[in-house]
């Protein structure tokens, strides 16, 4: 059975030249599983003097996901936390009732160029935890479980499937793979959870007999497998759903709410900077010009 639903995204241009391909969320479709929010960005080579630094900024009611293939990223946030984000790893920030973090240039970078390439998403945290005490958790990569299924190579980076138990927590049932899958060969992806799609990153895959273009989300119907065929080149797909939303979500700026009404109220405190600030920071990002209305 063929996809339900294509997204091919929208380039979204968050400053300095740095532009990304956004997913998630989409007019056609809020969220796959709790995933509703999805950003490609690069590969981009990082000049010396690029300002693709991303100042203090706050977020609530969500999990931000960061997951790189090349490159690095220091993050820095409310709670104190420094670390730097390399390839293979995950970096799971829960906002919950609220956390501001950076995204900048390592400092061991600042003389040089490099490629960024990787993936941002956020999942929307469950109506229980939507005000949960927010944290960080870095998974490094060796952490992370690897498994050859057939010619095709998985990395289990949240949740389980072919045996693999990812160990980073969640707050419900969420699935996300890196498959890197050869020339020619071929993998079935049985129905691990509700809501399953499938990003083609770098090149087409044939995915349950129909041909998605790279760049391109492909969603499943609910509780149908994936049966992925690679062409003439390799390709590099990332698996991402679980449970569906146990609620609609409002989404303005960076904040993530069941309740217009708390949307309104994080934006208030992030005016009045009372949702914390990130040690050693001094600059901040305004809120948008047009502001969120219940």
């Amino acid at each position: 059975m063929s996809a339900s639903l294509r997204l091919s995204g929208h380039a979204k241009d968050l400053g300095g030249g740095f532009t990304v391909r956004r997913l998630l969320p989409a007019m056609q479709r809020q969220a796959v599983g709790p995933f509703l929010f999805f950003d490609h960005f690069g590969p981009v080579t990082v000049e010396p003097d690029a300002g693709h630094d991303v100042r203090p900024h706050p977020h609530i009611g969500l999990a931000t996901v960061t997951y790189l293939f090349s490159g690095a990223i220091m993050h820095r946030d409310s709670l104190g936390y420094v670390q730097q984000i390399e390839p293979g790893a995950i970096n799971w920030m829960t906002a919950g009732r609220g956390i501001v973090h950076s995204e900048r240039r390592p400092e061991n970078l600042a003389n040089q160029a490099y490629v960024n390439h990787g993936i941002q998403l956020w999942a929307a945290l469950p109506l229980a935890h939507e005000e949960a005490e927010p944290s960080f958790v870095h998974t490094p990569a060796a952490a992370i479980p690897e498994v050859k299924v057939g010619a095709a190579t998985v990395r289990v980076l949240i949740g389980e499937a072919f045996g693999q138990a990812s160990p980073v927590a969640t707050y419900s049932r969420t699935l996300y793979l890196d498959v890197q899958l050869p020339a020619g060969a071929t993998l079935e992806i049985p129905a691990l959870v509700p809501e399953m799609a499938v990003y083609a990153v770098d090149a087409p895959v044939r995915l349950n007999g129909d041909t998605v273009a790279a760049q391109v989300l492909a969603v499943v119907e609910a509780g149908q497998p994936m049966q992925l065929a690679a062409g003439d080149s390799a390709v590099r797909l990332m698996v991402v759903g679980g449970e569906a939303l146990d609620a609609p979500r409002h989404m303005w700026w960076n904040f993530v709410s069941s309740r217009k009404e708390r949307i309104v109220q994080a934006a208030a405190d992030w005016d009045a900077q009372a949702l914390g600030r990130v040690p050693g920071e001094v600059e901040w990002i305004p809120l948008p010009e047009h502001r969120f209305k219940t």
